[in-house]
């Protein structure tokens, strides 16, 4: 059984939504594991090395994989070990067993994201229109559900291992159910009888151009993650409650951003969508990084995350679109990069603030974002010398 485009829709909503929620599941339980192991703030930074590392190592496996076999096999199976996973740093007793859960669980949700990701250009081919921005919208949602269902099972008492166990198994349970509604890859054509092994893709240079685009908005998301709270209580005095509406205000920001970017894309085409959302950004960080005022900081913070929302959306998309043939490796590239740039970025904060206050060190996003801005014009297909010569490709 072949899934139709709203099916298939649908179903990619449930893995992304299943990959947000496995995710901040962990995270939700990360002080708990931390006590249980033992272990204190410095250990924990390195082994979530261990968890980045995974995940850069599932990205690239799985991307020719899923060219190979198609995202209909490999997105459930990527989805059922990146649940099964997430129950080993709630069984983990001390930094090894961690250490070793966590890169397990990397590999896992590295899998899941290129794979789906890849299945998601699939939908978003089927639908003639861009559909993207939506998907990464659920991500977040299932984010958000974590964060709900982990402080209630926190409040009862609930074990990280119990709580992380159950969520496995539903996840294994919810990857298989939404499998049968998935698209088959598209036929290909066939092969010449004496054509020999296929010659190995080399990935082209605007993939690479793509993906260094990726690494700088992801960078910049980072920062938001990890140093929008620090930056008003530590620059502007914010009590704590307060300081964390800076992040809640940039989280808000981009998943609704993210629910109405497709439409927007649709009309404007996605390089507009990445020029124009990559200076709204830059913007954004830029009076935030400068405002005495915590309202306007909260606010600068809110307009940041709006515009980088539709941003990543439009890389994953036309890596995805170049050659279908090549989905899943070229998404690798961009997901892969864009993912050591949301891990980076935190990291280069930090020793920058032995040099300058946390606030200036912000105008290094700020300066990603105007690159990216600058350079937008990556999106545009590029020139064709088929036969067809006379059809002009739309651009923003």
């Amino acid at each position: 059984m072949n899934g139709t485009p709203r099916a298939a829709r649908t179903a990619t909503f449930a893995y992304f939504v299943l990959n947000g929620f496995l995710l901040g599941m962990w995270i939700v339980h990360i002080p708990e594991i931390e006590h249980r192991t033992g272990i204190g703030h410095a250990t924990l930074g390195w082994l979530l090395l261990l968890l980045g590392a995974g995940a850069f190592a599932g990205m690239q496996i799985v991307g020719p994989l899923t060219d190979r076999l198609g995202a209909r096999t490999v997105v459930p199976v990527s989805a059922a070990l990146c649940s099964a996973t997430v129950v080993l740093p709630g069984l983990a007793g001390d930094a090894w067993t961690l250490g070793a859960g966590l890169l397990l669980l990397g590999i896992g949700n590295g899998c899941l994201d290129v794979s789906m990701n890849a299945h998601a250009v699939q939908v978003e081919h089927a639908y003639g229109r861009p559909v993207m921005s939506a998907f990464h919208a659920t991500f977040s949602v299932g984010g958000v559900l974590a964060a709900l269902v982990g402080a209630r099972t926190l409040s009862q008492g609930w074990s990280p291992a119990a709580t992380l166990g159950v969520v496995a198994a539903l996840g294994v349970v919810a990857a298989g159910a939404a499998a049968p509604a998935l698209l088959r890859p598209a036929a290909r054509a066939p092969k010449a009888v004496d054509a020999g092994p296929p010659a190995r893709r080399k990935t082209p240079r605007r993939i690479w151009a793509l993906a260094v685009l990726a690494l700088m908005i992801m960078m910049c998301e980072g920062v938001a993650n990890d140093w929008s709270t620090l930056h008003l209580s530590t620059v502007l005095d914010a009590p704590a409650a307060t300081a964390a509406l800076a992040y809640g205000a940039f989280a808000t920001a981009m998943t609704v951003g993210r629910f109405v970017v497709d439409r927007l894309a649709a009309r404007v085409g996605p390089l507009a969508v990445l020029r124009g959302g990559a200076s709204v950004a830059a913007a954004g960080l830029l009076a935030a990084a400068l405002s005495p005022w915590v309202p306007l900081a909260v606010a600068g913070w809110a307009v940041f995350g709006a515009g980088l929302s539709g941003c990543v959306p439009q890389l994953f998309s036309a890596a995805g679109h170049a050659d279908p043939a090549a989905a899943g490796a070229n998404v690798s590239r961009v997901a892969g990069l864009g993912y050591l740039g949301m891990l980076a970025g935190p990291a280069v904060i930090g020793p920058l603030t032995h040099l300058m206050p946390l606030n200036l060190t912000f105008l290094l996003p700020v300066a990603c974002c105007a690159v990216a801005a600058a350079t937008a014009g990556i999106l545009r297909p590029p020139a064709r010398t088929a036969p067809a010569a006379h059809q002009e490709v739309p651009t923003a």
